[in-house]
């Protein structure tokens, strides 16, 4: 059980020191790539090896100077390394740095996410399966349609967060690219060798055709499939906050012992977590539209891309695992009120059978035309008279009674009828 979400593992991916520390792997990779074609000294790549470190707070010292962040990280490395730092970097742009290690980032963060949606659907898997049989009324245009299923609710979102774990484990693969190619990606002068060596010590692939940078639409991908996700986790917050209105209340959030809802009013339980998911998805979607922004850049490149991407990708990614592990404890520990649904569903009577009248008719040999007027007919009456419900108008009806019999009358308000097809339903997903 998550009870507070603290970004232990997504906070580390996206701090200043796992990245240096990613970019001092590449550096020392690219450096054995090399050594092992021939082109460093052994004796040397192991002064590189041993000694190659660095200091955050000398990093930034040196980029007031140089106003370059690679370059003061160089820098400071090569302080630490001596003469054998005259390899590192070799034949190297800052991109291949920054793009190598910005896919290793993304990778190991979507990877986390990962794990979240799986937490996820199995927790919506257990609560379909207990919520299987428990009847609610089904709404169109917000309006009572016919009687439903909490569990299929439960395992129409299971079905779309399996749909989502397939998308980000696609773009997980798509954003696991990096390069190291050179200035604008003709290896001029360094051995594809060198890229390939890297690459597959990170578990990345490689670019095929790159320019000075990894290009974008591979991160576009990534962030607007977040964004999908950060939607199916709105729409299900949207209908518990439907739920969970006073009017409706047929479920609520999990409610603490000592949890106050607002400072006026003593009586409030309010859906909060619902209403904080609701806000999180239109910050992932807004981030995807910049992504999509950041696909188009100047000839080979430009870096109009960087300070976006310094905002929307961590924020995106963290923004989501946050939302994620949110969603887990709400459905979780989603309080249901079956009788509340049982009473709701008889608000209008019986109208939401009026469907099952009018195909009974239709078999009994009434036309369909003749068989939705008369059955709309009774509806209208039955709306516009609370004393009324739909069963007994059609109990006291000649014309009804001349095709159906009592008992089948009986039968067609049954709700329990609507289940005879839910193990169907769910042996083509939640039981597979």
């Amino acid at each position: 059980m998550i009870e507070r979400y603290t970004l232990p593992e997504m906070g580390k991916i996206w701090s200043e020191e796992f990245k240096l520390e990613t970019w001092l792997k590449i550096e020392v990779l690219a450096c054995e790539a090399r050594k092992n074609l021939g082109y460093i000294p052994a004796n040397e790549f192991e002064e590189i090896k041993l000694n190659a470190k660095f200091d955050i707070k000398r990093v930034q010292e040196i980029e007031e100077t140089t106003k370059h962040d690679v370059i003061a990280f160089l820098t400071n490395v090569a302080e630490n390394v001596g003469p054998s730092s005259r390899h590192i970097h070799y034949g190297m742009t800052s991109s291949d740095v920054l793009d190598t290690a910005l896919a290793y980032q993304l990778k190991s963060a979507g990877e986390l996410l990962l794990k979240d949606l799986q937490q996820l659907k199995d927790i919506l898997k257990k609560r379909a399966i207990e919520h299987k049989r428990t009847i609610c009324v089904g709404r169109s245009h917000g309006i009572h349609a016919e009687a439903y299923s909490m569990g299929l609710k439960f395992a129409l979102w299971y079905e779309e967060i399996k749909r989502n774990i397939e998308r980000l484990e696609s773009s997980i693969k798509s954003i696991s690219c990096g390069k190291i190619s050179g200035a604008v990606g003709t290896f001029d002068h360094l051995p594809p060798q060198v890229e390939e060596f890297v690459c597959e010590k990170l578990g990345l692939t490689t670019e095929p055709v790159a320019t000075q940078v990894v290009q974008r639409d591979r991160h576009a991908q990534f962030l607007t499939t977040l964004a999908i996700i950060g939607s199916t986790l709105e729409k299900i917050a949207i209908e518990i906050r439907h739920l969970q209105r006073t009017e409706v209340l047929e479920a609520e959030e999990y409610f603490s012992k000592g949890q106050k809802g607002s400072s006026a009013m003593p009586h409030k339980r309010n859906p909060i977590i619902s209403e904080r998911i609701t806000g999180i998805a239109r910050i992932l979607r807004s981030n995807s539209i910049a992504a999509l922004e950041n696909v188009a850049l100047w000839h080979e490149r430009d870096i109009s891309h960087s300070s976006v991407e310094r905002i929307i990708l961590p924020d995106s990614c963290i923004a989501l695992d946050y939302a994620l592990n949110l969603m887990i404890n709400l459905i979780d520990k989603l309080i249901i009120y079956p009788e509340r649904m049982l009473q709701n569903l008889n608000l209008t009577r019986g109208l939401i059978f009026s469907q099952k009248v009018l195909l009974k008719l239709t078999e009994k040999g009434m036309t369909r035309e003749e068989a939705y007027k008369i059955v709309q007919d009774y509806s209208m009456k039955v709306w516009q008279n609370n004393n009324l419900n739909l069963k007994d108008e059609l109990m006291s009806s000649e014309i009804i009674l001349n095709y159906l019999s009592k008992n089948e009358i009986e039968e067609i308000f049954d709700p329990q009828k609507i289940l005879t097809k839910i193990d169907y339903i769910f042996s083509r997903s939640v039981d597979k």
